[in-house]
């Protein structure tokens, strides 16, 4: 399920905006990489997000 987001939120803002569903290609688990550093976004089972290194 996707969330609408207000057009005011793009217009407004210029920081990036990315759907954690699109992150996890609709799992709950991705890999992301920061200076060499490998973290671990999870969405849990109550929608929440979690960054972990």
């Amino acid at each position: 399920m996707t969330a609408l987001i207000p057009a005011s939120v793009f217009e407004a803002d210029t920081v990036p905006i990315h759907d954690a569903l699109n992150l996890t290609n609709g799992g709950a688990l991705a890999r992301i990489v920061l200076s060499g550093q490998i973290y671990s976004l999870r969405i849990t089972r109550a929608g929440k997000l979690i960054l972990t290194k």
